[in-house]
């Protein structure tokens, strides 16, 4: 039992380690966060962190990897839960909407420092966002027979843009009243039919 009690308290600190960087990361920069600093914001000094991870990279990698791993089973776990695809377009958004609204500097982070992840891990990142994004093409497919792959490629990531823009919009509206607004317009730009031509 005690080396159960250790691990969680090495994760529950490791947990805290990343929420703090996110935050500061977001507010001033990678490059503009020392170590010191990160662990100043959890109440240890800067070397104490080493013991959770390598460096400030290795931290930043942990940061987006542990992102791109939630989204990519969360939204594995809402189609599978799904009965139909209506149903699976719906848990998606929800989903994604819920991390969109929960963690800004997340998506601040992953905006603006995913340069600064080591190339191994940011090929493993790009990956799994590339399933997540395959996640939403699919279910797309079913509900809108007919049109092309690239054209529901286009769809997700600009809905994504949409939904990730929460860094500049959350707080202006009540958190339920934002999520709403967002299912709707997520669902509409998803299910809009281009013109030719237009």
């Amino acid at each position: 039992m005690a080396i159960d009690h250790v691990g969680a308290g090495r994760t529950g600190r490791r947990d805290a380690i990343l929420r703090a960087a996110a935050d500061l990361f977001a507010a001033r920069g990678f490059h503009g966060v020392s170590i010191e600093e990160l662990g100043r914001a959890v109440g240890t000094s800067g070397p104490a962190l080493y013991r959770h991870f390598p460096g400030k990279e290795a931290l930043l990698a942990a940061m987006l990897l542990d992102i791109s791993e939630r989204l990519a089973a969360d939204g594995a776990a809402h189609v599978a839960a799904a009965h139909s695809p209506e149903d699976a377009l719906d848990r998606l958004l929800r989903g994604h909407i819920a991390f969109a609204l929960g963690e800004p500097a997340l998506i601040t982070v992953h905006d603006r420092e995913l340069g600064n992840v080591p190339e191994p891990q940011r090929r493993r990142v790009r990956r799994l966002q590339r399933g997540y994004v395959e996640q939403w093409v699919d279910v797309l497919a079913r509900l809108r027979p007919g049109v092309s792959a690239e054209e529901l490629r286009a769809a997700v990531h600009a809905t994504f843009g949409l939904l990730n823009s929460t860094p500049h919009s959350a707080g202006r509206l009540p958190s339920g009243r934002m999520a709403d607004l967002l299912l709707a317009m997520g669902r509409a730009a998803l299910l809009a039919s281009a013109r030719p031509g237009g």
